[in-house]
């Protein structure tokens, strides 16, 4: 039996980060989460970029097009979006999911869904707080995990070798 999984190591991959402007005060605490993630795995700066989009609904677009540049290992999208009155938020959340989702099996880049779906500003503040348990922190060691199963996953197959008893 052979089992395929990371090894959460970045080294040698490239990252793409899509991070929402809107309710840029959560946002920027999951970049940086995602950011300190990536390089406590190793990854270098020269590896990753950063494209800022106006909101939510902008990142499925820019990550397929980051996806099929075939510059990046796996794509990493921010954002946050925080209940209304309206049933805005989850259309718009709805459509990102889909959007993220489409992406990746179109490209079959690990696009990676780091998108706050919360109640409250003090919900999302919470969601992006200092340590592991940031939003941003957990989508980055899910692509470093991801970059690694999808190297594997399509590298080209190692011959069996031959035993005689």
């Amino acid at each position: 039996m052979h089992t395929i999984e990371g090894d959460g190591r970045a080294a040698g991959y490239r990252f793409a980060l899509v991070v929402s402007k809107y309710h840029e005060f959560v946002t920027e605490r999951l970049q940086a989460a995602a950011l300190a993630a990536l390089s406590a795995a190793g990854a270098s700066s020269e590896g990753i970029t950063i494209v800022r989009v106006p909101g939510a609904f902008e990142i499925p677009l820019a990550a397929q097009h980051l996806a099929e540049s075939g510059r990046y290992d796996a794509i990493i999208c921010l954002g946050c979006l925080i209940q209304g009155e309206t049933p805005h938020m989850a259309i718009i959340a709805a459509a990102v999911a889909e959007g993220i989702a489409a992406a990746a099996g179109a490209t079959g880049v690990p696009i990676v869904f780091g998108v706050l779906t919360t109640n409250s500003m003090e919900e999302a503040i919470a969601r992006a707080g200092e340590g592991p348990a940031n939003k941003g922190h957990e989508a980055a060691v899910a692509a470093i995990e991801m970059a690694s199963v999808a190297a594997q996953l399509t590298r080209p197959p190692s011959a069996p070798s031959a035993t005689r008893s």
